[in-house]
């Protein structure tokens, strides 16, 4: 068996790995010098392997198409995944939210794992960026890359998503699907910073919160709500805690999107106001402007002021039960306007992509061209942060190798 893998990431490098394993001859086609050079950067340098759950829970974290992966977690679990891994010489460590990371926290040791595990099942890397499938009577026979064609009784097309181009994710996946005859979803960034319409955020620039409540309202209905960390930047909002707000928004344009920070999400209403209380009585004699520095970062004093529609000179001995309420409520939900995401080359990853529909999902072939199979990030299933979108690489990444080794020459 003859088989062909396009893309040298997290779903390839296991595709390529998994069919050497059974036998198969495959050759590897890479556009980098390196093999996984998103995973380079995944997790902050870290790699966010996985999440340390059960398959259940990493279907509850697939907003996009969790049923398509039923197939592919029963192959290769959170629990295979880990120990996997710590098979081949990387010792893994579970952090908050269950998520995974190696002990040494550098993405490298992911990689050179399995670079080194490829190697050794004989697979043969080729630096050469695919240009085409070769496809012939319905199926396909092989791909061309650099001029020349490398024929193939399977090809795995595990090419990644639209995001971090520079990474080599240049959208070619869905070029190579198309012309197999797939539909493929129009490709949209997720787990991306947002962009602000008015200008508050500008003037907060740099300003990082931690241990805050965000929400999200689509059309004022509550759609999202966690806590955690963010950061204000020149555009708008970024920070953990907005990537994964970013995955539930997917309609801009014919949806409307209101962001609230709640910035002190420890303390009740009733329990926030007796600390307004005893921070005034401290400086009843100042300008309320100057009574805040006790509960807020100093940066982000002016905003909360203007917000609460007190005069900033205002004698905090002077200020109203009304306007405490008033100051109380932009305290508990401080507002953002949302006018979009960032480019989807700012995006960690792409939501979109082949439709699960003409993909079989008990194996990842195509049911468009016999022999052709898709695993990652090219597929139309994308998850939340916390190594629920590296899952389905591994998961679908396996289950496109076994198949495509074990199926009829």
């Amino acid at each position: 068996m003859n088989i062909i893998v396009i893309g040298g990431g997290a779903a390839g490098l296991m595709a390529a790995g998994t069919a050497a394993e059974q036998g198969a001859r495959v050759t590897l086609l890479e556009t980098n010098e390196k093999v996984g050079r998103k995973l380079f950067i995944t997790g902050k340098g870290r790699c966010n392997v996985c999440n340390d759950c059960d398959v259940q829970t990493v279907l509850q974290n697939v907003p996009v198409n969790p049923r398509f992966l039923y197939s592919a977690l029963g192959c290769f679990s959170p629990a295979d995944v880990m120990a996997f891994f710590e098979a081949h010489g990387v010792p893994l460590k579970t952090e908050r939210g269950n998520r995974v990371f190696p002990v040494s926290d550098k993405s490298a040791d992911i990689i050179d794992a399995l670079f080194i595990w490829v190697k050794r099942q004989g697979v043969t890397i080729v630096q050469k960026t695919a240009e085409s499938l070769e496809i012939a009577d319905g199926r396909v026979a092989g791909a061309r890359a650099g001029g020349r064609v490398y024929p193939a009784d399977r090809v795995i097309v595990a090419t990644g998503g639209a995001s971090y181009p520079q990474t080599g994710s240049t959208g070619d996946g869905y070029r190579f699907a198309r012309e197999a005859g797939h539909t493929v979803v129009p490709p949209n960034p997720s787990l991306v910073p947002l962009v602000e319409a008015g200008e508050t955020c500008r003037a907060l620039m740099g300003l990082s919160l931690r241990n805050v409540q965000v929400t999200v309202f689509e059309d004022g209905k509550l759609i999202f709500s966690d806590f955690g960390e963010m950061l204000f930047t020149h555009f708008g909002l970024s920070g953990p805690l907005i990537l994964s707000a970013s995955a539930h928004m997917r309609h801009f344009g014919s949806k409307a999107y209101r962001v609230e920070i709640d910035l002190k999400p420890a303390l009740d209403g009733k329990t926030l106001d007796k600390r307004l209380l005893s921070d005034f009585d401290k400086h009843k004699n100042s300008d309320f402007i100057n009574a805040l520095g006790g509960l807020l970062p100093r940066k982000i004093i002016p905003a909360v002021v203007q917000q609460s529609g007190i005069d900033p000179h205002t004698k905090v001995n002077t200020i109203t039960k009304a306007q405490r309420a008033s100051l109380l409520h932009t305290l508990k939900h401080f507002p953002v306007a949302v006018s979009g995401k960032r480019p989807i080359a700012e995006a960690i990853v792409t939501t979109g992509g082949v439709s699960v529909r003409e993909v079989s999902p008990k194996t990842m072939e195509s049911k468009k061209c016999a022999g052709l199979y898709f695993a990652g990030e090219v597929l139309d299933v994308d998850a939340y942060t916390g190594g629920f979108n590296l899952q389905i690489a591994w998961s679908t990444g396996r289950l496109a190798g076994l198949c495509a080794a074990q199926g009829e020459e």
